[in-house]
């Protein structure tokens, strides 16, 4: 998962949790608790209104006649789509030393879910502004959080082409292959064209260079055959995506009769989100799953999607408890609410507009110098990186 700039103090749609009263003969805290729980899920069941939501400035870089905004708002998308992403994703092992020295995704698991889809979510659904300030921040933050790869001694560097090429490619194709897997089924000939040209246009939010995107699903196919012999999963790799696969520490807190169903569902998403990996990722992951329920789990999730795809409300909800800060940005789009401008604009229009550096630019000016060794391979890792890296 990559690093993600502290998204502003949005205030999730509906109203606050009220607390309830003490209960005599009880301690304070648990009908307060309690209380506190049962608010959140009337919040997530107030706050899923369409009426709520305010119309963005503009349609960013895609609009409502773009194949990326079907694909990516397909209750797929930002479920079991996004899921599958950030799981293999961590199997980069440059990727993995920043995320395992931070371990933000074990102390702040929910906080840190949550912002990684709401900027996701900001390139694809935000408005152009949006997307200049989100991408320009997020170029930023990834300046700072370099770590020293144990396996090869040279510097991971968050920023670097190549890393983001591979985040942003597995993002996409799991957007896609989620869709096809548990959604409406394969895109047109004609709509695939579009969808990867769209990857394309979506490259300009980070550093990568848009004509190394495939825009075929046989190079995207190829894409992945290249990249599969520098896959590797150390314990680090194995922990992390166990871990992100695990609903329990993303999922909100809810009254202790609803717990058991955090269970339950948490079984499907994993099963599901396993069952689109190839075997080859399982086996490095150490993460195995009976054929039978790779098999079972697809109708199952394409009647379960098919179901909340029918209902705006039942959508937003879903948003709502998955990431909360990003009904705002991806609400309108679900739902259907109108641009203030119905204007698209190109990235380099974008960034024109604002007076913002493209992530390029930005990386031209803080970038890190990858060729720096900062151990011998093989060596003994120093005490102070290897005591950050034992810390989680």
């Amino acid at each position: 998962m990559p690093a993600v700039p502290q998204a502003p103090e949005t205030a999730p749609l509906g109203t606050p949790p009220v607390a309830a009263p003490a209960t005599s003969g009880l301690p304070a805290t648990r009908p307060v608790a309690t209380g506190a729980r049962t608010g959140r899920v009337r919040r997530f069941l107030q706050g899923a209104r369409a009426r709520a939501l305010e119309p963005a400035e503009d349609y960013g870089w895609f609009g409502p006649d773009s194949v990326a905004w079907r694909v990516w708002s397909y209750p797929t998308g930002l479920t079991v789509g996004f899921s599958r992403a950030v799981v293999v994703e961590e199997l980069d092992p440059f990727l993995i030393a920043p995320v395992k020295v931070s371990s933000k995704i074990y102390q702040q698991p929910k906080v840190r879910y949550d912002r990684t889809v709401r900027y996701f979510a900001t390139c694809l659904f935000g408005d152009t502004r949006s997307i200049a300030k989100a991408s320009g921040i997020l170029t930023k933050v990834h300046a700072r959080v370099a770590a020293p790869d144990p396996v090869s001694g040279l510097l991971s560097d968050p920023n670097n082409p190549e890393q983001q090429l591979y985040i942003h490619m597995t993002a996409w194709h799991s957007i896609l292959y989620t869709y096809e897997v548990f959604g409406p089924g394969r895109l047109s000939a004609a709509d695939e064209e579009q969808f990867w040209a769209e990857c394309r246009i979506a490259a300009h939010a980070q550093t990568i260079d848009p004509e190394s995107i495939p825009t075929t699903r046989a190079g995207v196919r190829e894409y992945f055959d290249r990249m599969r012999p520098r896959l590797a999963a150390s314990e680090a790799t194995q922990e992390a995506m166990a871990h992100l696969m695990d609903v329990g520490p993303f999922a909100p807190e809810l009254p202790r009769a609803l717990q058991p169903l955090v269970k339950v569902v948490g079984w499907f998403f994993r099963a599901a989100v396993l069952s689109t990996m190839p075997q080859y990722q399982r086996r490095l992951a150490n993460l195995g799953q009976p054929r039978w329920v790779d098999v079972a789990i697809k109708p199952v999730m394409r009647v379960s999607f098919r179901l909340v795809d029918r209902s705006v409300r039942a959508k937003l909800m879903l948003l709502a408890i998955l990431s909360p800060s990003t009904v705002t940005v991806a609400g309108q789009v679900l739902a259907g609410v109108p641009a203030r401008n119905a204007e698209v604009l190109s990235p380099e229009e974008t960034y024109r507009r604002h007076d913002a550096p493209t992530p390029k630019e930005l990386y031209a000016e803080l970038g890190h110098d990858q060729s720096t060794v900062v151990f011998t391979p093989s060596a003994p890792v120093p005490l102070e990186v290897a005591e950050r890296a034992a810390v989680h």
